[in-house]
């Protein structure tokens, strides 16, 4: 599901949006990493800077390249000797909100 200020982005600043989407495509075909490695990577980059809606929409992703709950869970797990275990309860709370919707 796609966020409605996200649509109305796209709809506001059509040419800004391509640009945007562009940069990350050409940024995911620099390297070696498989789709489902670029989730991961992308998810745990979200819950370690914090970022509850990034962190949303990178597990929905993540799920739909193939990734486990049980991997997502494990990303957020890894994060805690990293950002403390407090910020990853917090970013595992974001994991598991998009678990309980694909679940519910």
């Amino acid at each position: 599901m796609i966020p409605k200020r996200y649509q109305k982005m796209h709809e506001d600043h059509p040419e800004l949006m391509q640009a945007y989407e562009s940069f990350g495509k050409a940024a995911k075909d620099a390297g070696p990493l498989s789709d489902r490695e670029v989730a991961l990577v992308k998810l745990a980059i979200s819950l370690g800077a914090g970022l509850e809606g990034a962190a949303h929409s990178h597990c929905r992703k993540a799920l739909e390249a193939g990734c486990s709950a049980d991997d997502l869970r494990h990303v957020a797990l890894l994060s805690a000797p990293t950002i403390g275990f407090p910020t990853m309860m917090r970013g595992k709370s974001w994991v598991e909100d998009v678990i309980d919707k694909q679940n519910a």
